[in-house]
């Protein structure tokens, strides 16, 4: 398996799955519990403890024990590194589209 060392390489890892992606779409709603994120997937809390977990280590998301559940959240500036490095791509992109105009 590819280990990932930096924290963008963590976050993209952590965004390739698509279930992982609507876990951040609905918790940029707001927080909820695992069994709360589960559920519209049918899926088991230990395989969306998983996937929270991913996302966890990739520093996307923050839990918190709450009674008997654990409550998950966006942490707020976790796309920060993710949104400069997609910056970085596009000037890249641009320097491309001009190179061929000058082809």
């Amino acid at each position: 398996m590819v280990q990932y060392t930096t924290t963008v390489d963590l976050a993209f890892a952590a965004l390739a799955d698509p279930t992982r992606r609507a876990v951040l779409e609905r918790l940029g709603a707001g927080s909820a519990t695992i069994s709360e994120l589960a559920e519209p997937f049918g899926m088991s809390l230990t395989g969306m403890k998983k996937h929270i977990r991913l996302l966890e280590e990739a520093s996307l998301v923050a839990t918190e024990k709450v009674g008997r559940a654990r409550r998950c959240a966006l942490v707020p500036y976790a796309f920060e590194g993710i949104s400069t490095w997609l910056q970085r791509l596009d000037r890249f992109a641009q320097v491309v589209q001009r190179t061929k105009g000058a082809l």
